[in-house]
């Protein structure tokens, strides 16, 4: 890393956000033997605090929490489909396992109210090209004993699967490094200024200028949009989550539940995974991520609930990471009069899309039409909305 003495740094391209976006497209443009420089805070990263689902059907969560988000989380389908191979597509390039196993997902219903909403959410997505069916009782019970007998059914995704987080990001890191990334860590961005024909990129040690910039900061990347005078809403979601010790594998699936906040995982190494969506909260003071007690206790007893053996396991780690929520659909591309600033943002499930949003972004840069880009992620919607708002008012 350069020494922080304060100086000026000529590349190609800036990439604000070290997560699995920024990452991917950092490592995708030094490819391209491009200068990269990837600034990341190390605060809030989503991808350092993930839970390692990939995920595909809609999750009952947001049913519940954002229901006006179904509609966009419907209709982008095909997109988290593709995002399942743009993983795999990483996974040959970086030639490392990642724990990558695509082996399906099941969402459980442990009452008929709750079996009939999966019938219906099966039919819409199968309608929108997902492989899913309904898996009635006496099949769960043969398939997967173990889980909890109060189990009426499930909707089972072929689409769905699970990776090892900590492996990918490590390993995306070190081949981008030997790519010649430069990953300038615990730098903070203040300013972005485009003068003299490219872009200035102030941070608390120093000052980029570049051609290109890639906002890529998740729930922070709508305050970077301010400084280029865009209004794009992100949302920072504190989330809590579990991983127990090690034990012998039997949890071969993702698991998901109709009604309650719920995801569970057995990576390979034998530890369970469990999160699924319950909040943790962001400190005033410290701006630090701090778990809240009935998040803990509720999450881990809606996990025993459905899968009673993991009563006997030993909590081993607690933490808490930041979903980044706009309005559904990711925002990818760049605005009239900033043509070089492109944003990526991924939508809900920001993980699992991480890749496949960095292939369009690069495809974007590269002026090439990538053929699950849809103009519905452009972040100029936003600006139409405002103008709207105006109008209006």
């Amino acid at each position: 890393m350069m020494n922080s003495s304060r100086k000026s740094v000529e590349c190609d391209y800036v990439v604000i956000g070290g997560g699995i976006v920024g990452g991917c497209i950092s490592y995708y443009l030094s490819r391209k033997n491009k200068e990269v420089i990837c600034i990341d805070s190390g605060e809030f990263s989503g991808s350092n605090s993930n839970a390692g689902s990939i995920h595909v059907q809609l999750q009952s969560r947001n049913f519940r929490l954002n229901p006006h988000l179904i509609d966009n989380l419907l209709e982008n389908l095909p997109f988290y489909k593709e995002a399942v191979n743009a993983w795999d597509r990483l996974r040959l390039m970086l030639n490392v396992d990642l724990d990558l196993r695509v082996n399906g997902g099941l969402m459980v219903a442990d009452n008929e109210e709750q079996l009939e909403f999966l019938y219906k959410k099966c039919q819409e997505e199968k309608a929108a090209g997902l492989d899913v069916e309904i898996i009635e009782s006496n099949k769960i019970k043969k398939v997967y004993p173990f889980l909890s007998n109060k189990v009426v059914g499930a909707e089972f995704c072929a689409h769905e699967g699970k990776l090892n987080p900590l492996v990918a990001n490590k390993s995306l890191q070190e081949v981008s490094l030997r790519s010649g990334v430069k990953i300038m860590k615990c730098e903070t961005v203040n300013h972005i200024e485009f003068k003299n024909n490219e872009y200035c990129i102030r941070t608390n040690l120093r000052e980029y200028f570049c051609e290109t910039v890639i906002i890529a900061a998740g729930s922070g990347s709508g305050k970077l949009a301010e400084c280029l005078n865009f209004n794009i809403p992100t949302i920072a979601e504190p989330l809590h989550m579990n991983v127990t010790e090690k034990v012998s594998m039997f949890i071969p699936i993702l698991i998901q539940h109709a009604e309650r906040s719920i995801t569970l995982k057995q990576i390979s190494s034998g530890n369970i995974i469990i999160g699924g969506g319950w909040p943790a909260k962001i400190e005033e003071e410290s701006n630090k991520i701090k778990i809240k007690k009935e998040s803990l206790f509720g999450n881990l007893t809606t996990a025993v609930n459905l899968v009673p053996s993991i009563g006997k396991l030993r909590l081993y780690r607690t933490w808490g990471g930041i979903n980044p929520i706009t309005d559904g659909n990711s925002v990818l591309g760049n605005m009239k009069g900033h043509e070089n600033v492109f944003f990526a943002i991924p939508g809900d499930a920001g993980y699992t899309l991480g890749p496949l949003c960095a292939e369009v972004i690069v495809d974007l840069i590269n002026s090439k039409r990538n053929e699950f880009y849809s103009s519905k992620f452009s972040p100029e919607r936003f600006l139409n909305n405002h103008k709207k708002m105006i109008i209006e008012n």
